[in-house]
């Protein structure tokens, strides 16, 4: 007997049996995991040569579960060989380094050009673009151990990240373009929290993270060509060595042997680097003598507004640069100076308050400074300031060497010594002032003293006597 099949069942049998073989199929062979390349991370084998298999695969997402895993050597992250590669956790895994250099090492090949879409090859936006490190933490076993580095890369994006006990956290070195760093902790490591190491970078913004406790500065810019690094609303603290560290800040901007342009740094708490011979919480050293301001010197356009700032030998200390705005900021418990201004132009520092704030105390029984010192500086306005109560012998602001200085509508009042004292100042207006001093003991205060002073004004002060 013959047995026919109506046409009309055959597409329906073709298609349960697709449907069939595709479930065998997604049963037989699941998605990769970093666990499909040997990767166990249970803290005690060495998880490197598996994690770097995971990376080479082009597999580009190497998501981390929860766990401990071991590293001996760097993994190398190849972006124009590999794609588009993310490190990404849930906060939940530890990578612990034993080997010397960084944990992971984001390598572009964005090295000419500059920030414009227009001079970027194609390779980098097709393979290279956007490496994102997310929800993991670095914890460094060896001497010469960091977190991460990158070489190269354009549109780094690196957050909710903890990196402690390392050498350095996050390591930028030779060029890189557009880089984000948010919602991390940089905790505890021997040298920078973020080290920008005589680099070229256009366009960085630090969001939002706490930066504390790495002894040779929080955020370093040493050296290279830096544009457009923008600081907001970050905690930095105690981003200091022992006593006797060398020279180093929460945020440490030297340019000596470089460039530095287009800087905010908004929003922060910044503090506590005091133990250090010369701490400070913001710092900026301007090219060596060498050379000198001209039309086409880039190093500064720089604004500091809005913070909290104490706790340091000096709070801010800018050297050589031009271009700055000081505004907004609260600013306390400078050891040595609250602000410390030396051979700057075009300075404008408004709408501060520098009080003692006794409610911290200050320790030992010392009278520390907290002096406002101006330093051979030109074209100045220094205005609508409060200052109370600096215990500097040289008063409470002291300007040398200045000219074209226009310091009106501060209130300085309680300062040891005298409330301004101006020394070889010229061609400069002091006037709107509030100079008092309410200790009936200081018999020797006096307002304002200029010294060695020509073609200066000075008016409407209103003068408070004790």
């Amino acid at each position: 007997m013959r047995c026919s099949i109506s046409l009309r069942f055959i597409p329906l049998c073709l298609l349960l049996l697709a449907g069939f073989s595709t479930e065998i199929l997604a049963k037989e062979t699941p998605p990769k995991t970093i666990a499909s390349f040997g990767v166990i991370g249970d803290g005690m084998a060495d998880d490197t040569e598996a994690i770097q298999r995971a990376v080479d695969s082009k597999l580009g997402d190497i998501c981390f579960p929860r766990g401990v895993y071991k590293l001996t050597k760097t993994i190398v992250i190849d972006l124009d060989q590999l794609g588009p590669t993310s490190l990404i956790g849930t906060g939940t895994a530890t990578i612990e380094m034993h080997g010397s250099g960084p944990a992971f090492h984001f390598i572009g090949t964005h090295l000419k050009g500059t920030a414009a879409p227009h001079t970027f090859e194609e390779k980098v936006w097709k393979n290279q673009r956007t490496p994102i490190v997310r929800g993991i933490e670095i914890v460094g076993h060896h001497a010469d151990a960091n977190g991460i580095e990158a070489t190269g890369t354009m549109q780094l994006t690196i957050s909710e990240v903890v990196i402690r006990h390392t050498l350095h956290s996050i390591h930028l070195t030779q060029r890189n373009r557009n880089v984000i760093v948010s919602n991390c902790h940089l905790y505890e490591n021997r040298g920078v929290g973020l080290y920008l190491d005589d680099l070229s970078l256009h366009q960085i913004n630090v969001i939002g993270s706490h930066i504390s406790y790495n002894n040779a500065g929080g955020i370093v810019v040493r050296a290279g060509d830096v544009r457009n690094l923008h600081i907001t609303g970050c905690d930095l603290e105690g981003n200091m060595g022992d006593a006797d560290a060398p020279s180093t800040a929460n945020v440490l901007i030297d340019c000596t042997d470089g460039s530095i342009g287009e800087v905010a740094i908004t929003g922060c708490t910044i503090q506590h680097t005091y133990k250090g011979k010369d701490s400070a919480n913001i710092r900026f050293i301007g090219p060596s003598n060498k050379r000198s301001f001209t039309d086409e010197q880039r190093d500064g356009n720089i604004t500091i507004s809005s913070n909290i700032l104490s706790d340091t030998q000096c709070n801010i200390d800018i050297h050589k640069m031009r271009g700055v705005a000081i505004t907004g900021n609260t600013i306390w418990k400078g050891f040595q100076h609250n602000v410390k201004l030396t051979g700057c132009t075009s300075v404008v520092m408004t709408g501060n308050t520098m009080d003692r704030n006794p409610r911290y105390g200050y320790g030992d029984g010392k009278k520390f400074a907290n002096a406002i010192l101006l330093n051979s500086c030109t074209d100045c306005i220094f205005a609508n300031n409060l200052i109370s109560g600096v215990r500097s012998p040289e008063g409470g602001v002291r300007i040398k060497n200045c000219k074209r200085l226009n310091l009106n509508h501060c209130t300085i009042v309680n300062c040891d010594v005298a409330s301004i004292w101006a020394t070889n100042v010229s061609n400069s207006i002091i006037s709107g002032c509030i100079l008092g001093q309410d200790d009936v003991e200081k018999t020797d205060w006096k307002p304002l003293v200029l010294d060695k002073a020509s073609a200066n004004q000075k008016s409407k002060n209103q003068i408070q006597s004790n």
